[in-house]
């Protein structure tokens, strides 16, 4: 795999494979829902002469954002907000839409946001920078309730632990940091040599409730999909099994069953009218050279869907 030029240290998981499945043509627009850096705008628009429209909630990405309105003109138009609002946000009908979930590299990165626990930081984690923060939630969420939350949006088995070890840390002294939480996290579960952080999965479950992350995205698909053009394609890359989960069963829900027919088959079946994707994929993986590179890759699932063109019960039947 090469490296994006600039990206030395922020580049964009599964470029290669974004661009294969969104497939950016000329005169096409085509909406990056997670702009962050900026890494899948730059490519599309590197790849077409096409122009992108752009979506952050996070308003430390509005620098980067300046460059490329600078950089591209007309072609780039950004649009502060979060890709749950995207019907708000898009009026306009579109040939494609890429959606990078979870927490960026930039977010991680600075540790003063408090995503991370590899740095000691206030308990932050607002994409936004508004809003409830996780030590909002960390301090103030009834102990049954925290539990729940943890093992719902963490899928951590000792959520009853560490939730009754945070509540009688909390009633000591306000849990503030990041480093504070993880090591009443660690008191509950211990490190392993190689293993995955024991913090991470509670981590997680934060982030995604200070976010309302699994909401958002599917809203947000629901409304790109609304958006796309016929033949237009929506690409997804996640991060755990929580939304991967949430957008193979979106593209299920809305491909039916009979996308995919054998062409050995003797008689096609009853294709259902009301289906929107023509065709989806399985979900794709990053390359193990990828991965040697950027590790949080390890972790990625892409999947992508076309949308109907007009007639899709022709188009379906001669697949």
């Amino acid at each position: 795999m090469m490296i994006p030029a600039g990206y030395q240290k922020h580049f964009p998981v599964m470029l290669h494979e974004v661009l294969l499945a969104l497939s950016p043509s000329d005169n096409k627009t085509y909406v990056d829902a997670t702009f962050g850096n900026g890494g899948y705008t730059e490519a599309i628009l590197n790849a077409a002469d096409c122009k992108v429209i752009a979506l952050d909630r996070d308003p430390n990405v509005l620098p980067r954002a300046q460059e490329f309105m600078q950089k591209y003109g007309s072609r780039f138009d950004f649009r502060a907000g979060q890709f749950g609002n995207f019907a708000q946000l898009v009026n306009e009908n579109i040939d494609g839409a890429v959606f990078d979930i979870g927490v960026s590299s930039m977010q991680l990165d600075n540790a003063e946001r408090g995503f991370s626990f590899a740095k000691d930081a206030p308990l932050d984690m607002r994409m936004s920078c508004s809003g409830l923060s996780a030590a909002d939630i960390v301090n103030n969420t009834p102990e049954k309730v925290l539990a729940d939350l943890i093992y719902k949006y963490g899928e951590e088995k000792k959520s009853r632990q560490i939730a009754a070890k945070i509540v009688k840390a909390r009633n000591l002294q306000p849990i503030c940091t990041t480093k504070q939480l993880a090591e009443i996290i660690y008191s509950v579960l211990h490190k392993t040599p190689n293993g995955i952080d024991p913090a991470t999965r509670t981590f997680q479950a934060l982030r995604i409730a200070v976010n309302n992350e699994l909401s958002e995205l599917e809203n947000g698909l629901n409304a790109a999909t609304s958006r796309l053009l016929p033949d237009g394609r929506l690409v997804v890359v996640s991060f755990h099994s929580l939304e991967d989960r949430i957008v193979k069963n979106f593209f299920k829900e809305n491909s039916g069953a009979n996308v995919h027919v054998s062409k050995y088959a003797k008689k096609l079946p009853d294709i259902d009218e009301n289906i929107i994707f023509a065709e989806t994929s399985k979900a794709i993986t990053a390359s193990k050279e990828e991965i040697e590179i950027n590790i949080r890759s390890r972790s990625a699932k892409l999947r992508w869907g076309k949308k109907l063109n007009a007639e899709p019960r022709k188009d379906l039947r001669n697949d």
